[in-house]
């Protein structure tokens, strides 16, 4: 089903009421990841893909309509819900479904440009030669109609019994493959081979696709360093990777990037470099995160919940000297501890400047970035108490999305945080009480503050991944 041949774009906060953003629900792929394999497709564990669905990630997509796209959903909660309905509401390929241009599902979007026969055979030419596919199977896809050709590139399901290629069960995380900064859409080079399907699908979505046609050439692609491949090793350092859950759009002005496990210092002095030369933003705050997997993104580390207002892991260390120029690799050559965080903030024709403590800079962003006029307030992961403060940040405590300013979706295991909401003065309410009371209009959602909604996380958080991960916003409304 088309979507409308035309979005706007505009990110310029975390926090500013989302008007629209990419998804994509789980599909079939994550129901065959296997134990031995879990790891290498960068899953914790293998899910129970139908709990996953129908238990978790469907009540996000009932949600996000709800505040985005209230036509869609209001007064077809009972039907949708019903068991008769099998999912229907829910699936892209189904008459039923829920299509919205404003909660947009990647897969349609897909299927939308393999239509075209151009396309449809460069993107199967492409995909055929990294998953070494045969000749007789590439025109056997060439033939496929479009839309059971996205899902044979999602799933890398040939049918319900044959499976072609490895299937991308990280596609879930859209905001790792394009982030919106201001008008400009970035788009991120993952650090793992296995995202590398996914991450030419994404180009082709947003380089083919009508919705995004009036900002292609607002489109910055970062580029790998150069003779690269003659490099001895091919340390993980010098590699340029970038994903979407370490950068953090926290002001029009100010784009943060985390230096982590899969954003190295190279992606990081890359994105510096052509975002500041061609002005989309004013500075760049690097935070360099201990490179673990505990950690991962900057976003399992701290996300914002109000302009004066952030969830975090308690600070893990403090920087140490002030940069001289605005190269990043030149800043953090030197800093060979894994186990610390340095943040250093780069500035158009400015000399640099460093942050003692990650506090320290989220303060300086809700005061000089964000105008606040009121004490800077920290939320801890596991209320700062051991060892809920690290179990927590596992299951993504941190990793929250803003539907609006002040109103929060995370997991409902997290109990120790939950608990530091509540003393921070927020209304906390579980998911299934909210669709309720949205459906029978006992909540308007546009007139909702200070709330975190508790969303079912039993398989979910087994992907390591929260709902700031589960989101591309292409459109929020700017600060007052």
């Amino acid at each position: 089903m088309k979507q409308q041949t035309n979005v706007n774009i505009n990110v310029g906060s975390e926090i500013g009421n989302l008007r629209s953003l990419l998804i994509h629900s789980p599909d079939s792929g994550l129901g065959r990841v296997v134990p031995s394999k879990a790891q290498d497709w960068l899953f914790e564990d293998i899910v129970h893909l139908d709990s996953m669905r129908k238990n978790e990630y469907d009540y996000y997509v009932k949600l996000l309509l709800y505040f985005l796209d209230a036509d869609k959903i209001k007064g077809k909660l009972k039907e949708i819900d019903s068991a008769e309905s099998d999912r229907n509401f829910f699936k892209p390929d189904n008459a039923a479904f829920y299509a919205s241009d404003k909660v947009i599902e990647i897969q349609t979007l897909l299927a939308d440009i393999l239509a075209q026969d151009e396309i449809r055979n460069t993107l199967v030419a492409s995909v055929c030669a990294i998953e070494g596919c045969t000749y007789v199977m590439q025109q056997k896809l060439i033939g496929t109609t479009p839309v059971e050709l996205a899902k044979i590139f999602i799933s890398g399901s040939l049918n319900a019994a044959e499976m072609i290629f490895a299937p991308i069960p990280n596609l879930i995380f859209s905001r790792d493959l394009g982030v919106v900064i201001n008008d400009h859409i970035l788009l991120n080079r993952p650090a793992k081979k296995a995202r590398s399907r996914e991450t030419l699908l994404m180009r082709y979505i947003f380089f083919n696709h009508p919705i995004f046609a009036t900002y292609r050439d607002k489109i910055i692609e970062i580029p790998e360093n150069r003779q690269l491949f003659l490099r001895p090793g091919e340390a993980n350092d010098e590699k340029t990777t970038i994903e979407g859950g370490d950068l953090m759009m926290v002001s029009p002005n100010h784009l943060i990037i985390g230096c982590s496990e899969r954003t190295s210092v190279s992606g990081a002095n890359e994105a510096i470099k052509l975002l500041l030369e061609k002005d989309v933003v004013k500075k760049i705050t690097i935070v360099k995160i201990p490179n673990k997997r505990d950690y991962m993104h900057l976003d399992t580390v701290v996300t914002q919940v109000k302009r004066n207002m952030w969830v975090l892991l308690r600070s893990l260390s403090t920087t140490e000297g002030e940069p001289l120029q605005n190269d990043a690799v030149a800043w953090f050559s030197d800093k060979k501890n894994k186990d610390k965080t340095e943040i250093v903030q780069f500035r158009q024709d400015r000399k640099p400047k460093s942050f003692a403590t990650l506090e320290a800079l989220l303060d300086n962003i809700s005061r000089k970035d964000l105008g606040s006029t009121t004490p800077t307030q920290f939320i801890y992961s596991g209320n700062d108490e051991f060892p809920f403060d690290a179990r927590e940040q596992w299951t993504d405590s941190c990793n929250l999305l803003a539907l609006r300013e002040g109103v929060v979706l995370g997991y409902d295991r997290n109990d120790k945080t939950v608990g530091a909401f509540k003393q921070n003065g927020f209304k906390v309410i579980n998911v299934d009480e909210l669709l309720k009371k949205l459906e029978s209009d006992e909540i308007d959602p546009q007139q909702m503050r200070d709330t975190l909604i508790l969303m079912p996380s039993a398989e979910l958080s087994r992907a390591r991944g929260g709902f700031h991960c589960m989101s591309m916003p292409l459109q929020r409304d700017g600060l007052s």
